[in-house]
């Protein structure tokens, strides 16, 4: 049996995509700009942890934060290039869901 050793780069890549949360995170922001409350509500997450991982993925560079100054103040996240590139692979993720995950109520 042949052995490969993993790349280091592949295994960083899974383990922030699949800290929970990541990926629905990144997933929400594929459809444009959006405030924290609008993400809070469109998953099942609390508002500290969702602050935690925003924070997580503005460190990686895969996420930016936008302050506009009004007022109140507005906060707008968004993907940069680097979060965008990864469209392709959360969009065949979703394709392949569609096709092989069964639900409890199907």
């Amino acid at each position: 049996m042949i052995q490969k050793t993993l790349c280091p780069k592949f295994e960083k890549a899974m383990k922030m995509i699949s800290q929970r949360w990541n990926g629905l995170i990144i997933y929400q922001l594929l459809f444009g700009p959006q405030r924290f409350c609008s993400i809070e509500s469109a998953l099942p997450i609390s508002g500290r942890l969702l602050s935690e991982r925003l924070k997580d993925l503005e460190q990686e560079g895969i996420v930016k934060r936008d302050v506009y100054s009004e007022t109140p103040v507005r906060i707008e996240y968004s993907l940069t290039e680097k979060g965008k590139a990864l469209e392709s692979a959360i969009r065949e993720m979703e394709k392949w869901s569609q096709n092989w995950i069964k639900l409890k109520s199907e």
